[in-house]
């Protein structure tokens, strides 16, 4: 039997964009087929049938039709719109740095179902969370270790020798833990006081229940954030749009 014209799957919508006057190309997350590229013919007309149901930020149940070059949506239905989410621009803003980071990280066509599952569970936990920004570092610690850059946090990178209590190191380039004496090869680095490291290997192999019940002070809120978000940096050789729209709302 040869492949089907048209097949089904659950997308979260990561960005559109236009094409020509009346159509635009979805960048859509699957359980089945990774990150997909699509267009969505005559979304850009008033009476479109798509609606909302192709806007980023929306979780939709998509039939699809395989074309030459990108595949045709031809119908598409709201399986969730995060509207407590889009409702709340810091929300709003956290959701879209989540689907910048899938985006910038994945390539098409390779298929992650436990990354389906973290981005989707997320986006559910920011419409409800108390305390966002330990939902985006549990994200980000388990979004490392599905994609395969999983931080080695439980003894230093370049010796071996087990973490000490005292304050230690994170290297970007070396992906972990550095101890005191071997940071000094590595200028780069940045310091990690006991709590922080201890947060992060907590949360890097627990689950969310767990996660939430750790309470973190403003500092070492900073200081996780800071670690994190500077290997992510180091690892796209970029910087995370989204991660300044972050700031500046936080600042206002």
């Amino acid at each position: 039997m040869g492949t089907p014209r048209s097949y089904q799957t659950q997308a979260i919508i990561i960005k559109q964009t236009r094409l020509g006057e009346a159509d635009k190309i979805l960048t859509i997350y699957t359980p089945e087929f990774g990150k997909l590229k699509a267009v969505a013919k005559g979304t850009c007309r008033p009476r479109s049938k798509f609606g909302g149901n192709v806007e980023p930020l929306t979780h939709s149940l998509m039939m699809l039709a395989r074309g030459r070059n990108l595949d045709i949506v031809t119908q598409s239905q709201t399986i969730d719109g995060f509207l407590t989410l889009k409702s709340d621009l810091w929300r709003m803003a956290c959701g879209f740095y989540l689907l910048e980071l899938v985006d910038s990280f994945t390539v098409e066509s390779s298929e992650n179902p436990p990354l389906f599952d973290l981005l989707l569970d997320t986006l559910h936990r920011l419409c409800r969370a108390d305390s966002s920004e330990i939902v985006l570092r549990y994200f980000e610690l388990h979004f490392l270790h599905y994609l395969g850059y999983r931080p080695q946090l439980h003894q230093c990178v370049i010796c071996d020798s087990p973490f000490q209590p005292v304050v230690n190191f994170f290297s970007s380039s070396q992906g972990g833990i550095l101890c005191p004496h071997c940071s000094e090869k590595e200028p780069e680095s940045r310091p990690l006081s006991v709590d922080a490291l201890k947060i992060l290997r907590l949360w890097q192999d627990c689950d969310y229940a767990t996660t939430k019940r750790v309470r973190v002070k403003a500092e070492l809120s900073s200081q996780l954030k800071h670690v994190v978000q500077g290997y992510i940096k180091y690892l796209l050789q970029r910087e995370i749009k989204s991660v300044a729209w972050l700031e500046q709302l936080k600042g206002s």
